[in-house]
């Protein structure tokens, strides 16, 4: 079941709110655990066998907490319960490759091997890849003593949250069940509108903005390589334009998860934070898909960079510090390790040659990054200066680095995406080439009118931060201040007109052929 299908806006989350409310009027037991219910009927919706696939792994992980929660309060016991953890995470590692990697798997000994191995095609459980990083934290975080006390209807409630469940964000048991915990279950005026607007702007950006540029961009991908040489301004245009598709389309959900849990008194974090506003790769990957960097730096990268870094100390090795590091300490501590970390980003994002490129592709950007950081605090010690200055040139450098990257994380193939990069560098002239200038007409309208509204606009945390609208977001100066008393949103007639419009807008073009661009994953 999709947010922006008619059968969830006008059947699901009315039903599931008024029941919710109702019961927790009474019960706030009863209310949480419709919520579980429901949560179980919005994953079974697109196919049944989905809640058989995911209930004996919940279970499991379940009784791997709970031993290692007793392990943990022995430490004599210690050793076991590190390998009743690492157990866990093998087994958890093991589910998500059996669906998402193995015909992925058997392609590529088949490409290297020349053999003919077949296995029948496996449907990926939806949200498998959110579901699994969420429940290997926990058992990380359960291991560390970082979490106490917790039931089986808590853990069932942390891993089913509907808002949450399919694409994101990665949440934390800590952060949520607090929350949860704490919740009144009842109808709260504030958090129902706060909740419904976040709703509306997502809905509109992902089925008027996102789904809109999309019309024009598919057609673009669906034809490189096929109709002749792709042209530079095709090139680019399909590169920006499923850039803007998938920022919006992203962007969108995001609002939307967002909201959805704020109708129910709970905050999600933050996942989405105008990445294309970013003035370096290290600032993009800090607001886009934020709960994924988060736990690929706490659960992969800061943990192999620590046993790095004793390994080399313990070999009377410089560590990575100061600031003259040397090379060898630069590529063991940081390049080696942020290529490792992008690299599983990629294998995450989809079971793909194109979908592990493009993780490298930007753990090469973060590496180039950081490198050029240390040379600039030497080459430029006047940081205001050097700001002034690297600002402009970092965002545009960034926004080119983005978008052709995209290119591979859009390309259905390793040809398409040849094609389009080739035609991006003027291999093939920096004429218009192929489609026709009149087919590209639409689209480049199309970047006229999402571009300021993504590089200029305040985002929709911006807009509604007065009210808390994610974890820790608190009140803050947009950019552009002149627009601050406009744009800051209250519960008030002319809010509710807006909101309303972008709403109605949205809600005329849904059609059922449309799907978040995440839920893949």
């Amino acid at each position: 079941m999709l947010f922006n299908s008619v059968e969830f806006i006008f059947a699901f989350l009315p039903a599931t709110l008024v029941v919710f409310f109702a019961l927790g009027a009474r019960s706030r037991t009863g209310a949480l655990g419709w919520l579980i219910v429901a949560s179980l009927f919005f994953y079974a919706w697109w196919r049944p066998i989905n809640v058989l696939i995911i209930a004996p792994s919940i279970g499991i992980n379940y009784a791997l907490a709970r031993t290692l929660q007793r392990l943990g309060a022995e430490p004599a016991r210690a050793r076991a319960a590190t390998v009743v953890l690492v157990l866990g995470i093998v087994f958890n590692v093991c589910f998500l490759g059996y669906f998402k990697y193995l015909n992925f798997a058997a392609g590529a000994i088949n490409d290297l091997a020349g053999t003919q191995f077949v296995f029948e095609r496996i449907i990926l459980p939806l949200g498998i890849s959110f579901i699994t990083f969420q429940k290997i934290a926990f058992l990380i975080d359960v291991h560390g003593r970082r979490i106490d006390a917790f039931t089986l209807r808590e853990y069932g409630l942390f891993v089913l949250f509907f808002p949450q469940l399919i694409a994101g964000p990665i949440v934390h048991f800590r952060e949520m069940m607090p929350q949860f915990r704490r919740v009144t279950c009842r109808f709260d005026a504030e958090h129902v509108a706060v909740g419904l607007t976040l709703f509306a702007f997502g809905l509109f950006k992902k089925v008027v903005l996102a789904d809109g540029i999309a019309n024009h961009v598919t057609p673009l991908y669906d034809a490189a390589g096929a109709a002749g040489p792709v042209g530079f301004v095709a090139g680019w245009v399909a590169a920006v334009g499923f850039t803007l598709q998938i920022y919006f389309d992203f962007s969108g959900y995001s609002d939307m998860a967002l909201g959805l849990a704020r109708c129910f008194g709970v905050r999600l974090p933050p996942n989405f934070d105008s990445p294309l506003k970013a003035s370096s790769i290290i600032d993009f990957w800090l607001r886009w898909h934020m709960t994924l960097t988060r736990f690929l730096t706490a659960y992969l990268y800061n943990p192999l960079v620590l046993w790095l870094t004793r390994r080399r100390l313990a070999r009377g090795l410089p560590a990575l510090g100061g600031r003259n590091p040397s090379a060898g300490a630069f590529v063991a501590l940081l390049a080696g390790p942020t290529l490792l970390t992008m690299f599983v980003s990629g294998l995450w994002h989809g079971a793909g040659y194109l979908f592990i490129a493009w993780g490298l592709l930007h753990g090469f950007y973060l590496v180039i990054n950081h490198a050029w950081r240390l040379a600039a605090a030497k080459l430029w010690p006047n940081k205001v200066r050097y700001a002034r200055v690297m600002r402009p040139v970092g965002f545009a450098i960034t926004f080119v680095a983005v978008a052709v990257a995209m290119v591979l994380f859009r390309a259905p193939t390793v040809d398409v995406a040849g094609a389009l990069l080739k035609g991006m560098v003027g291999w093939n002239g920096v004429g218009l080439g192929v489609p026709s200038p009149s087919s590209l007409v639409p689209a480049l309208k199309w970047l006229a009118l999402l571009l300021p509204i993504a590089l200029l606009l305040p985002n929709s945390l911006q807009i509604i931060e007065r009210y808390e609208p994610a974890l820790g977001v608190k009140p803050r100066a947009f950019e552009a201040t002149a627009w601050r008393a406009a744009l800051t949103w209250s519960p008030s007639l002319v809010w509710a007109i807006a909101t309303s419009a972008l709403a109605a807008a949205a809600m005329l073009r849904i059609d059922g052929k449309s799907e978040f661009l995440y839920w893949q994953f």
